[in-house]
Order: C-alpha cells, then sequence, then structure tokens
C-alpha cells in the first residue's frame, strides 16, 4: 500500500506503509538513543521523490539529516495513518491537580491542522537557513535558523544537559548570531535577555517555520476540564489502535480456548 503526499514544504514523494521488517527499527535500543530511528523509519518507507521542495539532493537518495523537522513529522504521521489508520488513541492525566484523572483521547491525525513552508521562508532556508528579526526589548538584530533532522538527533543530549536552564540552551542551539555579540558571548547574552524577548524569539521560531500543528485540546470525563496537551508522541505511536488491539488479544484468547 503507498501513496503520494505533498510536506509542508512541497517536498513530494511516495511513501508506503509499514512493513513486519520495520519493527526492528522500532525496537532497536541502539538507534533509538542515537535518535537515528526516525531517519531509518523515513528512509526506509519513503518510495521515491516527486518534487524536492527546496532541497538539492541531486539523484541520490533523500538525506534526511538535511529535511526540516516539519517535513519529517508531516511524513511520518503519514506513514503511520497509512499503517494503521488515521486514528489515533491516547492516554494522558488530567492537568487539574484536585483530579489527575486519567483520560482516553483518540482523535484523527489528518484532521491536525498543517502549516506550509512560506516563499519568504523558503527563500531564506534555501539561501543558507537564516532567518533574521529584532527583538522587541533590546533592539538588537538576531539570527537563526530552522531545525532539521541533523539538529532534532542532537535534542535529546542537549535537553539532557541543560538542566534547569533549558530555554536558554533551547535558544542558544537555534540562535546563529546576535548582533554586536561575539560567538563566545552568546549564551551569556541570551541569558540576560527579558522574557518579553525569548517568548518574541520563540514566536519568531514558530511564524516562519512550517508542520504539523501538535497542540490538541482535550476534555476530562471526570471533572469536565478543558485543557491544552501536546500529541502524545512515543513509541506507541508506531502501533495499533486499541480497539485492534483488544480484537487481537480477544481472538487470540479465543483461539487457545
Amino acid at each position: 500500500m503507498s501513496e503520494i503526499i505533498t510536506c509542508p514544504s512541497g517536498l513530494t514523494g511516495r511513501i508506503r506503509a509499514m512493513l513486519v521488517r520495520e519493527e526492528r527499527i522500532l525496537a532497536d535500543r541502539k538507534l533509538a538513543k542515537a535518535g537515528g530511528q526516525v531517519d531509518e523509519l523515513l528512509g526506509a518507507c519513503w518510495e521515491e521523490t516527486l518534487e524536492a521542495g527546496p532541497y538539492d539532493f541531486g539523484d541520490k537518495v533523500i538525506d534526511w539529516g538535511k529535511v526540516l523537522q516539519g517535513d519529517r513529522f508531516f511524513a511520518l504521521l503519514k506513514i503511520r495513518s497509512l499503517t494503521y489508520g488515521a486514528k489515533y488513541a491516547f492516554s494522558v492525566p488530567c492537568q487539574n491537580d484536585a483530579c489527575r484523572a486519567r483520560i482516553e483521547w483518540e482523535l484523527d491525525l489528518n484532521e491536525l491542522p498543517c502549516r506550509p513552508l512560506s516563499e519568504e521562508s523558503r527563500a531564506a532556508f534555501t539561501a543558507g537557513n537564516r532567518f533574521e528579526t529584532v527583538l522587541p526589548d533590546s533592539g538588537k538584530r538576531v539570527w537563526f535558523r530552522l531545525l532539521t533532522g541533523a539538529d532534532e538527533r542532537k535534542l535529546p543530549q542537549l535537553r539532557r544537559g541543560a538542566g534547569d536552564r533549558l530555554l536558554s540552551a533551547m535558544l542558544a542551539f537555534r540562535v546563529s548570531e546576535i548582533e554586536g555579540v561575539e560567538a563566545r558571548e552568546r549564551r551569556k547574552v541570551i541569558e540576560e535577555l527579558t522574557m518579553r524577548d525569548a517568548d518574541f524569539l520563540v514566536d519568531e521560531f514558530d511564524r516562519v517555520d512550517c508542520g504539523v500543528d501538535t497542540t490538541v485540546e482535550i476534555e476530562c470525563p471526570e471533572c469536565f476540564a478543558s485543557q491544552e496537551i501536546d500529541l502524545p508522541f512515543d513509541r506507541t505511536f508506531f502501533m495499533p489502535a486499541k480497539e485492534r488491539t483488544a480484537r487481537r488479544r480477544d481472538r487470540g484468547s479465543s483461539f487457545l480456548g
């Protein structure tokens, strides 16, 4: 089973559903620790490129390390939908401290909103992945980049090493230059930014980027509180929907007598 998809940047190609042999990718702990599972899965299920979008792969196969994070996640969603269907069920705890009930939720992955890469962003990306903005409080010009697959593989280690300075670590990771600031002083200057400047910068990252909006609103069945969460994305994402798993379990029980 295959399908032609167009990613947010315009990258277009034919994907196929996962095969049984792809189970080894999901089960490979060494690959998971190195952050290479996504690249392996995309490489296995991407059959051909029909339009390269903003990328220049030449006659070679796609280097997923050079592909924008938004494109990678979009392709993963489509591979998952093609393999198991678009319905995705998950369970999260209620954010209300007085409740903390377990919320069972299901959504259609194809209904998640997707933001395409703008022409302006495409031009900046192809010209070296260099984006410019001006911070409202400091008035300084700042240059930053969109995240690619190569960056994505570094994020787990970055988060582990950031400690209680995750925001400044993430900003420093994406900011390539600050007006009038030497490279060795950049992290220090970032830590001295006002929160307004930091929030503005994060908003700018999102404004020029592309991809699937994974913020979903759910409601607790116990306290009826509405809450926004990020779509849970872990190993279970590439497993069958809960009702299908239950049917298999029931059939197995019947078979065993």
